[in-house]
């Protein structure tokens, strides 16, 4: 059974019809359905060319425009708004597109497809298959321009960060970088997928102008997310190559330590070797004298690395 299905008219007028059969008298007829619906297959075969029927029915997609015979083929993904989901996974929604009926099928829930349901509910449905696929397509790319925008204003934050030193490394940057991989593994296929949009043939030429500025409006976000690639790129960098100055840093301070106590070290080791003969044996001043040896030889040392500059 289908999510929902509607008859409209050319006044945005929404109607639940009666009959089964795929179009109805109304401008257009919406189907709505769920890609786990056990009776989905057998409805597409009966009802839907072949090619079609399989593009509706393919678990996984990619964003794409096609045209077949009359209608159209169109794939397109949306942000994800599932609670407890990540926004950057983003959901598919498959659409069969003729001058008469409309179907589309979900994986997960579309937010702005329900938003169209709740305007189709209210009798403010688009008034025609043309005008549905371009509000479906405002919709979904105001909610991607609103993500990116989002990852921005986080880019920045992590940017205005670096200038203090003392800031440790963003536990959010890693995530970050993955969301804007993710998102543009789908938006830069739907880029491509709306330019076709705007000049198929299937849609109205009075509808070209309106899809040209959403996939420029797209083509920005994707451009967008490139920039944004490269810069949170350079935010790990830069917080890489500070962990490894202070990383390098005290591993030179324990280099001039292990410098400094070595000649100490080899004194005690000689002066500590139990055998006969060793001087100051019988002395009550030889080991106040052999302290003072190795303090003034560590001074020493420790002068001539700060003027070698090594501190």
């Amino acid at each position: 059974m289908p999510i929902c299905v509607f008859d409209v008219t050319e006044d945005g007028t929404a109607t639940v019809p009666d009959s089964h059969d795929l179009t109805g008298p109304a401008r257009y007829r919406w189907w709505h359905f769920d890609l786990s619906d056990p009776n989905l297959r057998d409805w597409c075969e009966s009802h839907l060319p072949e090619i079609p029927a399989g593009a509706l029915l393919q678990p996984e997609t990619r964003p794409r425009c096609d045209t077949y015979e009359d209608g159209l083929i169109l794939n397109l993904r949306a942000i994800n708004m599932n609670a407890g989901q990540h926004a950057e996974e983003m959901v598919s929604i498959r659409m069969w597109v003729t001058d008469s009926v409309i179907i589309t099928v979900r994986m997960r829930k579309v937010f702005a497809i329900e938003e169209i349901r709740q305007t189709a509910l209210a009798d403010m449905a688009p008034p025609s298959p043309a005008a549905f696929v371009t509000n479906l397509v405002s919709r979904l790319t105001t909610r991607v321009q609103d993500e990116v925008m989002a990852i921005s204003k986080l880019t920045e934050f992590f940017e205005a960060d670096l200038e203090d030193e003392t800031t440790p490394i963003p536990s959010e940057l890693t995530q970050s970088r993955r969301r804007v991989i993710r998102l543009r593994r789908y938006l830069d296929p739907q880029r491509s997928a709306l330019n076709a949009l705007s000049m198929t043939t299937v849609m109205p030429k009075s509808d070209h102008p309106a899809l040209r500025e959403l996939a420029n409006r797209t083509t920005m976000a994707v451009e967008e997310l490139d920039a944004l690639r490269d810069r949170l790129s350079a935010v790990q960098d830069d917080h890489d190559l500070d962990v490894a100055r202070k990383q390098a840093h005290n591993s030179f301070l324990l280099s001039v330590g292990a410098g400094i106590f070595l000649p100490i070290s080899f004194l005690t080791g000689v002066f500590g070797v139990n055998v006969g003969g060793m001087p100051g044996v019988d002395s009550e001043w030889a080991f106040a004298i052999l302290c003072a040896v190795m303090t003034i030889l560590a001074l020493v040392l420790l002068l001539v690395f700060r003027r070698m500059k090594w501190l």
